[in-house]
C-alpha cells in the first residue's frame, strides 16, 4: 500500500470492524441501537445484508462514516489479514487498535491539510516528517497503544503551535 493510499478506504481488506465496534443510537441516521463491540445485525461475515438500502432502510450514518483507511490497515498491517470472526479473541486488541489507527490517520489527513498552510521552511518540514513517519510506518498492537500518550501529543502540540498559521490563512481569506 503506497503512502498516498493510506486514507483510502478499502472495506473488502477489512472485517467490517467498523460495524462491530462502533456504537450508535437510534435517530435519523441509525435505525437502532447498537453497542460497542457488538456486530450490527445486518452483518452476515465481513459484509453489510443491506449496504445498497442502508439510506433507505435508516442507515444514513453508515453511508456517510469513513474510517479513512484505518480498518483495512489494522486488518492487514497490525493482525496481517487475521480476523476477529474467524479467531473471536482478537476482537478487544482490534477494537483498541481500530481506535487508535483511526488517530493516527485523522493526524495524517490534517498533517495533509496542513500543506496549505503558509508555514515557516522549519515548520513545513516538521509537518512532513510527522506525515512520513505516520505514512510509512508499520504499526503493532503495543505501538498503537502508546500512540495517544506519546507522538499524537506530540503532534497535536505540534498543532497549537501552528495555529497562527490558520489564524493568518483564515483572516486573508474575508
Amino acid at each position: 500500500m503506497s503512502p498516498t493510499d493510506r486514507l483510502k478506504t478499502d472495506c473488502s481488506k477489512c472485517s467490517a470492524l467498523c460495524c462491530v465496534v462502533l456504537a450508535f443510537d437510534k435517530g435519523k441516521d441509525f435505525a437502532f441501537d447498537k453497542n460497542p463491540g457488538e456486530p450490527c445485525r445486518n452483518l452476515s461475515g465481513h459484509s453489510c445484508t443491506i449496504h445498497d438500502k442502508l439510506p433507505h432502510k435508516g442507515f444514513s450514518g453508515c453511508v456517510a462514516y469513513d474510517c479513512l483507511g484505518a480498518g483495512n490497515r489494522v486488518i492487514q498491517e497490525v493482525f496481517a489479514g487475521r480476523s476477529w470472526q474467524k479467531d473471536p479473541r482478537l476482537m478487544p486488541e482490534m477494537m483498541e487498535a481500530f481506535s487508535a489507527m483511526r488517530e493516527v490517520h485523522k493526524r495524517i489527513d490534517l498533517l495533509r491539510a496542513a500543506e496549505a498552510l503558509p508555514l515557516e521552511p522549519r515548520d513545513d518540514q516538521k509537518r512532513r516528517d510527522f506525515l512520513d513517519y505516520l505514512e510509512q510506518h508499520r504499526w503493532s498492537g503495543p505501538e498503537l497503544n502508546e500512540f495517544e500518550v506519546g507522538l499524537a501529543l506530540e503532534i497535536d502540540i505540534f498543532f497549537h503551535g501552528i495555529g497562527k498559521y490558520l489564524a493568518v490563512t483564515l483572516s486573508a481569506g474575508r
